[in-house]
């Protein structure tokens, strides 16, 4: 059973949009994390990832806790970062809705390069890798859409369980002229081809391809996704603690040693020659591709899915 209070991560500032909730089941053995803006698809604002941030470091401070659960209310999973809502518009301006982090880590440098760098390492780059790293087994739980940066919250994950409605994609490639997104999982996740095939096209995969790929570890129906999920965890939960913790340390390591690491540090690097690039080409200093260099990404829909009969 759940436990009759639900702890929502408190935002910086204490009085922020709660954009993520927090809530502990089973006797605090599984905690579960929701991503709370299904109205906007679970877009990635800087309150919704400091909130996530604090909700994860919640969940690795409570010893009770053996796996972390990350689920997204709604339609779907999460449509990335949050590049046009009132709210997120508002969170980067001066003003009283500005959100603390738009005013330190690089925020107020001149120069649009560095500040680029700066705030995308901190809110992009390493709280994922810390993410990844956490004393904690995670889960995540996906249905609908995981578009761009919706993939480097399950990919932070060590489980991934989807819906059989979850299709993955990233879209930044060809709706903003970048090599993708901050933590550049894609050819450890999807395979060098097909990473290369899906950041080229923008086309997504469903979730038979994932677990194909060795991407998702289950596939349940919709109406099952959360119960499933739960039965999933709480099996997980029942490996000792410090087993858990050392078989995933002993994977992590493995990747590590392969390159994984280095990998992400290079691609986030690559990422960031992305941003400067655009800078510097747009007359605006927008540090992203824009029409007509791209197409207008508000137009275009969800992506198409990849298919191997068609161009």
């Amino acid at each position: 059973m759940a436990s009759p209070d639900l702890t929502s991560a408190e935002p910086v500032g204490g009085d922020a949009p709660q954009q993520v909730t927090y809530e502990t089941l089973d006797d605090g053995r599984i905690a579960r994390i929701w991503l709370n803006r299904p109205e906007a698809q679970n877009a990635q604002s800087r309150t919704l990832l400091v909130q996530l941030d604090e909700a994860f470091g919640l969940a690795e401070a409570d010893d009770a806790v053996r796996v972390v659960i990350l689920a997204g209310r709604g339609k779907n999973f999460s449509a990335g970062h949050d590049l046009g809502s009132e709210e997120a518009l508002l969170e980067r301006k001066p003003g009283p809705a500005q959100h603390p982090t738009f005013r330190s880590h690089g925020a107020t440098a001149p120069a649009i390069a560095e500040r680029t760098y700066l705030q995308e390492w901190h809110y992009f780059f390493e709280n994922t890798r810390r993410w990844r790293d956490l004393r904690k087994i995670t889960i995540a739980q996906v249905q609908g859409n995981a578009i761009s940066a919706g993939l480097m919250l399950i990919w932070a994950c060590d489980l991934i369980v989807a819906a059989d409605d979850a299709k993955f994609s990233d879209v930044v490639g060809v709706r903003m002229g970048m090599p993708g997104v901050e933590y550049y999982a894609h050819p450890w996740e999807f395979g060098p081809r097909k990473a290369k095939e899906l950041l080229l096209t923008g086309d997504s995969i469903d979730a038979d391809e994932a677990h194909r790929l060795g991407m998702v570890s289950k596939i349940f129906p919709r109406a099952d996704l959360e119960n499933k999920t739960l039965e999933f965890a709480r099996r997980i939960a029942e490996r000792p603690t410090m087993a858990a913790l050392l078989i995933k340390d002993s994977v992590n390591a493995a990747s590590d040693a392969m390159g994984f690491t280095e990998a992400l540090r290079h691609g986030f690097h690559i990422h960031e020659l992305g941003h400067a690039h655009w800078a510097a080409h747009n007359e605006n200093r927008y540090p992203v591709g824009l029409p007509p260099d791209v197409p207008d990404w508000r137009t275009l829909g969800a992506p198409k899915p990849a298919r191997r009969d068609e161009p």
